[in-house]
């Protein structure tokens, strides 16, 4: 009896120092995402005058493509000073690639220019059908990643180098290399990033520098006021004057002073006439 119980204690002893001794590991997925970086203060490049000149040019444009360059162009032309992608291009690709921010890979993944994943992506992911069905595409927290991430993307790899050879202002040169270089699988690519840009002007922005932006914000900022509080014109009262009124009551009577109501009624003395009407405020 008494080595059973030796042999038990040994056992249960044995077992303890077993499980003491077992490592505990939590194992976490190394993600690396792109820097999330919202523009919260983007300077205006007058892309509502250029909108507003455009509707009256012409009244048939797509209005979603307008509402498109109006929301994005201040952020493709900060795009363009940073890497040298012509704003023209980054909004024409903007517009076609997602539709004007309404296709399902735009609206659900913030992913405005239809980048796939491709080798070393390790932020997060979406799959959807494109040349091929369940194709994977990079997904943002925020549409300026998707902007600052194809600009990375083009002045990165080495494929695009020849197209920051050109002028910033040659988008027809820009448009056809990005075919070229194998961006999109589409023949008329080219055609018809140029007819957006055409057709929307697009163009203009890619003419603003730098300091012009800097002008704009300051000019900006000084012409933004406060709206101002609109009040309410009081109607005017009049106090028609009763035998046994004098101005001192008739003061008492309303609050105020008899100064105050010689002053407003142009009197010179203080000699009232019974029906006599004076204006109280």
């Amino acid at each position: 009896m008494k080595i059973k119980f030796v042999f038990l204690f040994f056992f249960i002893l044995l077992l303890a120092s077993c499980s003491s001794s077992r490592k505990i590991s939590n194992t976490k997925t190394n993600k690396e995402t792109i820097t999330e970086s919202p523009y919260k203060n983007v300077s205006p490049v007058q892309q509502v005058q250029h909108v507003k000149k455009l509707q009256k040019s012409n009244k048939s444009l797509n209005k979603y493509s307008l509402q498109y360059i109006k929301k994005y162009a201040p952020i493709a032309v900060s795009e363009m000073h940073k890497y040298k992608v012509p704003a023209s291009i980054t909004l024409a690709q903007g517009i076609l690639e997602s539709g004007n921010g309404r296709s399902q890979l735009a609206s659900k993944s913030n992913n405005h220019f239809g980048i796939k994943c491709h080798t070393g992506w390790k932020g997060a992911k979406v799959y959807h059908d494109d040349d091929e069905k369940g194709e994977c595409f990079r997904k943002y927290k925020y549409v300026e990643s998707s902007y600052e991430d194809h600009s990375q993307f083009l002045s990165g790899r080495r494929r695009y180098a020849s197209l920051f050879a050109l002028r910033k202002t040659d988008y027809k040169g820009w448009s056809k290399g990005l075919k070229k270089a194998g961006y999109a699988t589409d023949k008329n690519y080219p055609k018809k990033l140029i007819k957006i840009i055409e057709t929307y002007e697009l163009y203009e922005f890619d003419k603003i520098r730098e300091k012009d932006l800097k002008r704009v914000k300051k000019e900006t900022s000084k012409t933004e006021r406060k709206p101002k509080i609109k009040t309410k014109k009081r109607a005017k009262k009049y106090y028609e004057v009763k035998k046994g009124d004098t101005l001192y009551s008739i003061a008492r009577k309303y609050e105020t002073s008899v100064t105050k109501l010689k002053k407003v009624n142009a009197l010179t003395g203080n000699t009232l006439s019974i029906g006599q009407k004076l204006l109280i405020n």
